[in-house]
């Protein structure tokens, strides 16, 4: 198995209204995958109420974002002009690249959602780091005929990767699990290949 590369990469998270087709964002955030700096992190505003139950799950509220921008001003001016063609990494790529285009698509015209449709879909697919880690942990999901997938915090639990200085369910503390996520299971699979090396090259004990 090959190791997810984070060199020049970037790690996007979302926190949003809830799981559906009508759901927006309200917080972005986007990482280095290899030093963990901080691109982007902001608070934005929905066009729509948080429901109790997505505050119950990520801790914000109406009153946090009342006066966070909208989106798409954060998305265009302060994401894609870093962006520059840099690889992208999201734990569960599906739904985070499907929550950017309905939020975009509440404030954009069709031409601009349709461009970074685009983007995400042709030029510069991201890398699902949440399928990588199933096909790594290996448990195989028969109904489904896949890798079974693994919640981000259970994944890290497996991996003994420490978060305690983290709080899960916000989009910064998602992104630097991710990325410690990344970084620990590499170290794995390079000490595995080394050692699959070692054992193919040993000479042979017999005379």
């Amino acid at each position: 198995m090959k190791k997810l590369s984070t060199q020049n990469a970037i790690i996007l998270d979302t926190e949003t209204t809830g799981l559906g087709s009508q759901a927006e964002i309200v917080e972005f955030t986007a990482i280095c995958a290899h030093t963990g700096k901080v691109i982007v992190n902001e608070l934005v505003k929905p066009t729509c109420s948080i429901p109790a139950d997505a505050t119950a799950i990520h801790g914000i509220t109406d009153e946090d974002v009342k006066d966070a921008p909208d989106f798409h001003l954060v998305f265009s001016n302060h994401f894609l002009p870093l962006l520059n063609g840099r690889p992208i990494i999201i734990y569960n790529s599906d739904f985070d690249t499907r929550l950017i285009i309905q939020s975009l698509d509440k404030h954009c015209n069709a031409a601009y959602v349709q461009s970074v449709h685009d983007l995400f879909f042709k030029f510069c697919v991201p890398q699902c780091a949440m399928l990588w880690y199933a096909e790594f942990f290996g448990v195989w999901n028969e109904h489904h005929e896949d890798y079974k997938w693994q919640a981000l915090s259970n994944a890290c639990a497996q991996q003994n990767v420490d978060v305690s200085d983290l709080t899960a369910h916000r989009a910064l503390a998602d992104c630097e699990m991710t990325r410690r996520l990344i970084h620990t299971v590499n170290s794995q699979i390079e000490n595995q290949n080394n050692q699959n090396c070692d054992s193919v090259t040993k000479p042979s004990s017999e005379a």
